[in-house]
């Protein structure tokens, strides 16, 4: 091998939609697992008409074409972790799930990194289908999911947190990851972990593992979910515990929104291609 080549890097196998803008989905993924140190392995399972404002069409891609692209890319490449973003469709996420069972044949601990978008940030569709439904076959498969406060509210209704992680757990999720950026606090983002559940005689809660605090910044962002989500998935890849993974990809993704930048009115653009020390 030249000396100058690069190790074999771990190979993370990303399914979401395209977005045109280059702000979030697939385009958002790609740069983020790179900067992380590991490879995307890109199966689109979606073509979006958006800007950094609006979603004004969701068109899914046939379920037998997103799993022939994945099945090429399974039956040759060793898959280190598993990112997954919109399906666009119930029959993609069906296709996905099993595609997933596949790969745990192989890996049992094979980390799967659930980013359950449901709508960008004005509320527009990412689903030919009922977004909160199509990716019911993915909960039990899920190592993390990445819901922010909106999408818990969603998923799981208006109760506290720890209630809301519990629910997602009970579906199968092993870890959940509760983002706060899309919440109302007036101030610093509160992301929280749940890695367990705890029952009692008189509640059945999610253990709140950890919780990290960040600046809330004055603008608004297109991808930032998918940036985090993303990140978590090259960490969880690199063989990093649940802990410090989550750690290092909220550092990582705080630096993307703070070096931001704009391409036209509307929500800023994380610089997921910034200098940032993956190491540490």
């Amino acid at each position: 091998m030249h000396a100058a080549y690069r190790p074999t890097p771990p190979c993370v196998l990303v399914f979401s939609g395209s977005d045109p803008s280059g702000g979030a989905g697939m385009q958002a993924d790609i740069p983020a697992i790179s900067a992380l140190g590991c490879h995307p392995l890109s199966v689109p399972t979606a073509l979006t008409v958006q800007d950094n404002a609006s979603v004004f069409a969701v068109h899914p891609l046939e379920p037998g074409l997103v799993r022939h692209q994945a099945q090429v890319l399974i039956d040759r490449f060793e898959i280190a972790a598993v990112k997954l973003g919109i399906a666009g469709s119930r029959a993609n996420a069906e296709a996905i799930a099993a595609l997933i069972v596949q790969l745990r044949e192989k890996n049992p601990a094979l980390p799967v990194v659930l980013d359950p978008v449901l709508a960008n940030g004005r509320g527009d569709s990412l689903s030919a289908d009922d977004a909160a439904r199509v990716i019911e076959p993915l909960y039990a498969l899920a190592t993390v999911i990445t819901p922010n406060l909106n999408e818990a509210r969603r998923l799981c209704g208006d109760i506290a947190p720890a209630r809301q992680a519990a629910a997602l757990m009970k579906r199968g999720c092993g870890h959940v990851l509760l983002k706060g950026g899309h919440g109302p606090q007036e101030h610093d983002v509160v992301n929280r972990w749940y890695g367990q559940l705890f029952r009692s005689e008189y509640a059945e809660d999610a253990v709140e593992s950890a919780r990290w605090s960040w600046q809330r910044l004055p603008d608004e962002f297109h991808g930032s979910g998918c940036t985090l989500a993303a990140a978590l998935s090259a960490c969880l890849a690199r063989g990093l515990p649940m802990r410090e993974a989550i750690d290092l990809a909220q550092r990582y993704t705080q630096h993307a929104l703070s070096t931001s930048y704009a391409i036209a009115a509307g929500q800023r653009i994380p610089n997921r291609i910034a200098t940032f020390d993956a190491a540490h």
